[in-house]
Parts: structure tokens; sequence; C-alpha cells
């Protein structure tokens, strides 16, 4: 029997003439479109309905075929564990899921306050949606997979326990979204939270809630109070980065407060509760794991962990990846070397660091050509139960006075060099005034000095010079990133005062010792995949950046490096601040109140920071960096230099030796204080010292000289114009005009022109009178003045000295009988305090044969009254008698000093003498007419 089979006709529309012409009509027709209906719109929105519905069932189809069914989730794998390794392939440790500690629990024994803090933190819509967030699969969609979009539970359960490719992209989105719905359809809610709690990463090997709470609390799951339920719940957003072992305690405590916030925002405890849990102080227990250099090693997870995230977009994805994706990696870690730096920091902890009140101590060592960390020591004991396991190397920490080289590299990119000079004294800065670690003020310092000494205030002022946002630039670009709020930090920046990181402050400094080249500061050396691929390398690193001048990080290692700058303050120290036979540029820093000490120095082959302290921020034993912090650093870069050839550091051709004179910075004048030191090729002067400036001025009265004045008359003086660092500023002016006035550098040049008339002093010869006739004991007597105040006057008889007088009257007694009889000639000069002088005209005298003396005076009374005294007295009755000659002495015990003179010529037999205080010697003498002077009566009156 034959079966025909008919098939359908299928009419072609294109077979008839006529259907082509209706064709043409509804798609070339010039006809008006028709208006559009609800209908219509209903009818297209159906259409497009389908489609979607369609399209959805489609690729759920299409995507579901490939994977795992949610019923093998237990027996799932993983490819392999990520090997660490140092620099010459010495094994470090094994990052594994394989070794993964999970501890699985029935739904039963996972008490309700776990599951209330997971959800409130992770997914608050837990009960009530189907396994997927719409909105969240519709950003995947239009970001393409790379931004991460609001996860539910059941989606970050697939995440983590089922999809292997480690991919954040578009097709994992509808994958893990595919694979929710199944798991929502085949499991109810309470069975899917419960798949979640055992099997979610916790951190380190820790899978499962048991285990992490065995771990980090020693205690099971059911036992968890509410502060370790939430403490646990914040950690699976990032296990690493939160670790409670690591350095971002502080960040795992903040959302350990908001899971406990959200917790009582929906209902799950109470104010009261939520108050008391957020005032638990976490205690975690110790750590013990079987890990070599683990400070770095955690350092190396959280590396790659960031470096998977920038591929992946998802740190969750990214852990995974790091766990279990087979890699190799070899590290910049120098395996001996970080055991001989655990070795000295631990030392230390019993001698150094006990001694100075300090109980922990970091250290970093990074080759500053390359960027890579040799050695890292994160604690003094990586399992001491307190702090052993917080990598102080990575945290925030003051620096002190180690942050000044940053703000000086700065200040030399400008005008300012190593022999500008800035003025240590106490200065108001605004509601500021820092003091030296001294108390101690030492007047015009240069920068050299400043730096080398530590000095405060200097510091001050050169950031004050520089500005906070240029400072701020050149520490990022030297590879700080910490200090991002610029609002917090005023001058006391300089000194310390915004938190940093050891590592990145090492690495700074390695930009001074690599001639200003910043060698990104790098933990990896090379990856390989589980194919052996290579996938990074830093076998040859080009990502150097010339971030300072070469000549600026010179200027800068060669003061760190100059002992005997360093000598005034840190002579006891230097013994742990130096390299025996090979240069170092070294600093240290203390913060306020002796809470962290800081070294770090460098040679061109090795930098190295060290900090010492307490990790609660209490106050050491008054130690600073020299004395906690500095044996610690010159134990190991002594260690790490043994061998080594020394290196000199590269002095580039633009630094020239300069002199200039110390306070101006400019090419020294004669007068100047001249010092030499190195100029980059920018700040070398061109001007003269404008502090010294050599005047001519009038030798008599110092006012100014035009060519009017003869040379005789003038001289060439250097006067000195001293200003503060900021003129204009009277906080900053007024203590250097101070420091001026007190230290003799107040002479401002004069601004007044001096007189033809008043160049020199004037005198004339007193007594004895022109062709006086003289014998005995006469008295010899000048008037002499001078602008400038006379100094002395000298008296001449034939040209030879006989005598000077310092104070007026101007007089000398002199005796004739020393001169033959006869004619003799009298002069006498002055000379003033400015050092001009003048000459007297000649005044001729004689010498007679009478040389005896008038008899004295007799009936002598002195009768006192306030401050005169009035004398009578009996005149002799020599026929050569002139007068009476009463001499006044002052000055206890020997009364030598002639305070006065009065003459009483006859006949007066009386004299009054007044403006008397005190005790006074009084000698009355009698005088002929020849100037024979007799010996005189004495006399002691007191006022």
């Amino acid at each position: 029997m034959k079966i025909k089979l008919r098939f359908p006709k299928i009419r072609n529309p294109f077979a008839s003439p006529v259907s082509l012409k209706k064709l043409q009509n509804r798609l070339f027709s010039k006809k008006k479109s028709h208006q559009i209906t609800w209908r219509r719109v209903g009818k297209y929105a159906l259409w497009a309905l389908g489609i979607i519905i369609l399209l959805i069932v489609l690729m759920f189809a299409w995507f579901a075929k490939d994977l795992p069914t949610p019923g093998k989730i237990r027996n799932l794998a993983a490819e392999g564990s990520t090997r660490l390794y140092d620099r010459n392939m010495q094994p470090l440790y094994t990052i594994s899921s394989a070794d993964k500690k999970r501890i699985l629990i029935d739904q039963k024994d996972i008490p309700q306050v776990v599951k209330d803090a997971t959800i409130a933190i992770e997914d608050k819509n837990f009960y009530n949606h189907h396994g997927i967030y719409l909105k969240g699969i519709g950003r995947a969609v239009v970001f393409g997979g790379s931004r991460g979009g609001g996860s539910t539970i059941t989606q970050q359960f697939v995440k983590n326990a089922i999809l292997k490719d480690n991919k954040h992209n578009l097709v994992r989105k509808i994958k893990e979204a595919i694979l929710s719905i199944e798991l929502e359809a085949l499991y109810s809610k309470e069975q899917i939270l419960t798949l979640y709690l055992n099997e979610i990463p916790y951190g380190g090997n820790n899978y499962g809630i048991e285990a992490a709470a065995k771990s980090y609390f020693n205690k099971s799951a059911k036992d968890l109070t509410i502060a370790e339920a939430a403490t646990l719940a914040a950690l699976p957003q990032a296990p690493s980065t939160l670790s409670p072992y690591g350095q971002n305690v502080d960040r795992l405590i903040a959302r350990r407060d908001l899971t406990i916030s959200l917790m009582t925002d929906q209902g799950y405890i109470t104010k009261e509760q939520a108050a008391e849990a957020k005032a638990v102080v976490s205690k975690f227990a110790p750590r013990r794991d079987s890990i070599t250099a683990p400070h770095f090693v955690l350092f190396v997870k959280d590396w790659l962990v960031d470096y998977f995230t920038k591929e992946l977009g998802d740190a969750q994805i990214a852990e995974q990846k790091v766990e279990s994706g087979g890699f190799d990696v070899v590290t910049t870690l120098d395996l001996p070397k970080q055991q001989e730096a655990e070795r000295i920091v631990s030392a230390a902890a019993g001698k150094t660091l006990k001694s100075a009140g300090a109980s922990n101590a970091a250290l970093v060592t990074i080759d500053p050509k390359r960027g890579e960390i040799i050695a890292m020591v994160g604690s003094v004991d990586y399992f001491q139960e307190q702090f052993g396991a917080f990598n102080v190397a990575t945290a925030s920490r003051q620096p002190g006075s180690s942050f000044k080289p940053i703000v000086y590299s700065a200040a030399f990119k400008e005008k300012y060099n190593p022999a500008t000079t800035l003025f240590d004294l106490r200065t108001d800065f605004g509601n500021y005034s820092p003091d030296n670690y001294d108390g101690g003020f030492r007047g015009p310092v240069t920068i050299r000095q400043a730096l080398g000494n530590s000095l405060n205030i200097p510091a001050v002022k050169i950031l004050g010079l520089v500005g906070i946002d240029d400072a701020l630039k050149n520490a990022s670009d030297l590879g700080i990133t910490t200090l991002t709020d610029k609002d917090r930090y005023g001058l006391a920046l300089v000194l310390g005062g915004g938190e940093v990181k050891l590592t990145e402050m090492t690495g700074a400094y390695g930009v001074f010792a690599n001639n200003g080249v910043l060698m990104p500061t790098t933990p990896i050396l090379k990856i390989t995949d589980s194919k052996q691929k290579v996938i990074y390398t830093h076998e040859d690193p080009k990502d150097g950046r010339q971030v300072l001048d070469p000549q600026v990080a010179y200027q800068i290692s060669n003061v760190l490096s100059d002992v005997e700058a360093k000598k005034p303050t840190f002579g006891r120290t230097l013994g742990v601040l130096t390299l025996q036979g090979r240069p170092v540029a070294s600093k240290t820093g203390t913060t306020d109140a002796f809470r962290d000490a800081w070294t770090i120095g460098y040679t061109p082959q090795y930098v190295t920071g060290v900090w010492a302290g307490n990790n609660d921020n209490s106050s050491m034993n008054r130690a600073g960096g020299s004395v906690a912090a500095a044996p610690i650093w010159d134990a190991f870069m002594e260690y790490l230099h043994k061998g080594l050839p020394v290196e000199q550091f590269n002095r580039p051709s633009g630094i020239k030796d300069v002199t200039v004179d110390r306070l101006s910075n400019k090419l020294p004048v004669a007068g100047s204080d001249p010092i030499t030191d190195i100029f980059a090729s920018w700040q070398v002067p061109t001007d003269k010292d404008d502090v010294h400036v050599r005047v001519r001025v009038c030798k008599e009265n110092g006012l100014l000289a035009d060519s009017s004045i003869p040379d005789e008359l003038a001289e060439e003086r250097t006067y000195t114009n001293v200003h503060s660092e900021k003129p204009n500023f009277p906080n900053w002016e007024g203590p250097v005009l101070a420091w001026a006035n007190a230290n003799g550098f107040n002479n401002r040049p004069p601004t007044e022109k001096c007189q033809a008339g008043s160049v020199q002093p004037t005198i004339e010869i007193t007594a004895p009178t022109e062709d006086q006739e003289v014998s005995g004991t006469f008295v010899i007597s000048a008037a002499a003045s001078a602008s400038s105040g006379v100094k002395q006057v000298e008296f001449f008889i034939d040209s030879i000295a006989v005598g000077t007088s310092t104070a007026s009257p101007y007089e000398i007694s002199y005796n004739a009988n020393n001169l033959s009889a006869g004619s003799h000639k009298l002069q006498a000069t002055v000379t003033s305090n400015s050092g001009s002088s003048a000459t007297s005209d000649i005044v001729n005298f004689d010498v007679s044969t009478d040389s005896a003396p008038p008899d004295e005076v007799s009936k002598l009374l002195g009768i006192t009254a306030g401050g005169q005294i009035i004398f009578t007295w009996n005149n002799p009755t020599d026929s050569d008698f002139k007068l009476v000659r009463i001499k006044v002495y002052s000055g206890a015990p020997t009364y030598a000093t002639l305070y006065r003179t009065v003459e009483v010529s006859k006949p007066s037999q009386t004299a009054t003498i007044t403006g008397l205080s005190g005790t006074f010697r009084f000698v009355v003498h009698t005088v002929d007419i020849t100037g024979n002077q007799s010996d005189g009566i004495e006399r002691y009156y007191s006022f």
C-alpha cells in the first residue's frame, strides 16, 4: 500500500504582479501613514513581549545546557593553588582553596543572628525575590558586566561555589542569573541561605560560617554574639582586605557597625542591642598559620587581588581567582635578607625597643632603582596575640620630621637651595608657635644646617614659603597617596602632621636615591598561570617616572649625607645614622609626645625605612627616631651593604659650587659673610648682596659723603639691611628685626648727606695762653668737640707728645722743670669717636726759672648743704700768688678720677660747688703767676 504525502502549497507572494504592486504600494506609497491607535500600540507591545520572552527562553536554554546542576555543588573542586616564591625561587607560601577549612553544619545549627546579620548587609530582600534583582541584571546588560549589579545572596553563592571561569562579563552574569533562578526553584530560601553560609569565603582558608567562627573567635557559630555575627557578615565583601589579621581592622569594624545599624533598621534587633553590640571591642583568636614572611605574603595576596580586580571588575571573583587560579608568583623578596631583617627587629624588642618604651617596630627595604621590595617586617612577631598580625609597614602613621625632606625638595624646585638662610626664631604663624626639639633658637641658619639638625621653625617657614598645595603635590609625585584631605593640614604638615605609610615614605626616599625617578613599589617579579603563560613581569620595568629633577634629588642626598651638618644635634648618635666607609643619606622623625619614631636612609643601592613605637599610640620614654628606630636601621643597612661596592650619589652636571653671602644668598660684595654650597642650575644667583651695603660716608658723622668731601675726611663703610623671609608679614618680620637690633645688625645705611663744615672735629688750646710764662707744675688744657663725640685729646710740646686726656675738661699737668728755660711750642690733636682728627693752632709759651709754689691757704672750712659745698679760706701772702684751684675727685676707693676743677682768683676767698652726689675727695691748691702749684690740702665729704 502506497502512502502519498502531500505537502501544503506555499503561495509565493512575488509570483503575481498584483502582489508585487501591492507590496510596492505598501512600502513606497506616498499616502499619509495611518494614525496611531491604542489597539495598534497594544498589538506591537504584545509582539515585543513575545519576542522578549522568546529571547529569554532561548538564552536560558543556550546557557543552561553547559552549566553544572545545583545538585552537584558539593562535589565542586578548585582548579589549583597559587604558589608564592622569593626572588631566588625559594618557596614562601601556597594560597590554596584546596586547603579550605570548611565545617558543614545543618540548618538548625546556624543561629538566627547569623542569618539576620548576613541578610541585613548582603540582601535585605532575600525572602522577597526569586534569585535575581532585575535592576542588577539591567545594569550588567547596559554596562556589559563591567559594573557589579546588586547581587543577591543566591547569586553570590552561584558566583563563589559553581561558576569557574573567573570572568566578570555579561555572559557570566547571564549564567549566574539562570543558575540563581534554578536554585530558587529547587531549594527553599532557608536551604539556599544554609548553602551560602556553608560555602562563602570568610578570608584565609576559612570557608563557611562554622570555620570562620572557630578561626576568628574560637567558638562554634551557634554561640556567636550579635557583634561577632555582624563582624563575620562584614567579611565576605572583601575577606582579604578586611581580614582581622590585616592592616584594615578599622574598616572591618566600620562595616561591622554598618551591619548592626542595618539589622536595627530592618527590625532584627533593638536600638539598645545595637548600641551594646557596637560598644564591644572585638578580640580575635591568635592566628597560627605555617607561613614564611607573613606580613609580606599577605601584602602580596592583597596586591594580587587588587591586580585581578582591575582586570575582572569584581573583588570576590578576583579573590577566587587568586586562591584557585594555579598561579606561580615570583616575588621581589630576598628570603635570606628577609630572615635577617626579622631577626634584627625581633632582637630589638628585648633591648632597644624595651629601653625606649616601645613594643613594636616595622621595617621596609626597597631597591630604589627598580622599586622592588627586598624585605618587609610588619611587627616584631607576627604571631604575637596583641598586635603581631597587624602590618605597621602598610599602616598610616604620622612621620614626624622624616617628612621634612619631602617639603624641602619642593622648595629646591624653586629658588631655595642648601645655602638659603632661614631665621630660627620664635615665630607666631597664626595661633601656632612651634618649638625646636631642645627649646632653643639659633638665629639665622642655612637650609643645610636646618635640615641636617632637624630644626622645626625653619621647616615650618619653608612650608609657608612653598605653600601647602605645592608641598602636597610634591608628596603625591613622590608616591605618597594618603595625604588627600588638604583642609586637615596646616603648617604642622612639615613636622609630620599627616599620616603616611612606611612603604610609601620608603619609596619616596627611593626617589632621592634614584636621581629623581620614581619606580612604583612592587612585591612581584613575575606571574605565570597554570598553562605556564607569563601574564605579568617586572623583569624590565618601564613604568618609572621622572618626578623630581636630578639636581634636586642630589641636593637632598647631599644634605642628608652631610655628617658635619648633623653633628650639632646628632653628634652622639651619628654611629647609627651612618654606614662605615660609604656615603649614606639618613633622616629621623619623632612625633608629638614621642608616639612614633622613624629612621629612613638610603644609598644608591638600597633604601630602608624603620618605624618604632606602640600600636595603641601611647608615648615612649622620650625616645626619638635616633634612639628607638635608628639602631634597627643601622644594623640591617650594615648587613645589606656588606661586600657591596661603594657607590657615590650621582652629581648631575647642572650642579655648581657657588659662593654667596650668608644672609642674602646673593653674590658677595666687600663686607659680605661668604659661604660656599651646591646650587642647581636655576638657583645660581646673578644679583649682588643687598644685605651688606658699602656706602661712602664722612668719617666724623657717618652721613653720606658726596664728591665734595675730600677722601681724607671720608671712608667706605659696610652697613646691614636685614629683613625676614616675609618682610610684609609682621609676625615674621618682628622677631628678625629684634634679633638684628640685639646682635649689632641694625646699622642701616644713612640717608642724610653730611655738610662740609661738620666733617671734622674742632680743638683750641685754652691754657697756657699765648706767650704766658710758666714754671714748676703747670696745667695744659684745651676745648674740643666732635659730632660723633671726642675720643681723646693728645698734647704736644715741641712736637713731642706729653700727655693725653680722654674726658672733659681736656687737660693735663706738666712739670716745666722738664723743659729748658725759654720759648716752647704747644699743640693739641683731637680724635673723634668716628676716627677723624684735627690739630689746634700752635700756642707759644715761656718757661721761667721760678719753680717754687706759693704757700697753702689757711683756715680752710667746708660747709655741706644738700648737693653742694661752700669752701672758705685765707689766701697766702706770697707776692706772686694768683689763684686757688680746687680739684674734685670721684671713684671710690682711690678717688683718683678728676670729676671737676674750680678756680678762684685772688682776692676771693670763697667757692661754692653744686650738683654733688656721693662721696668726693677735694684738693685745694694755690697757684702763682708762673703756674707753680702747691701740693694742696685734702678733704673728703659725702653728699
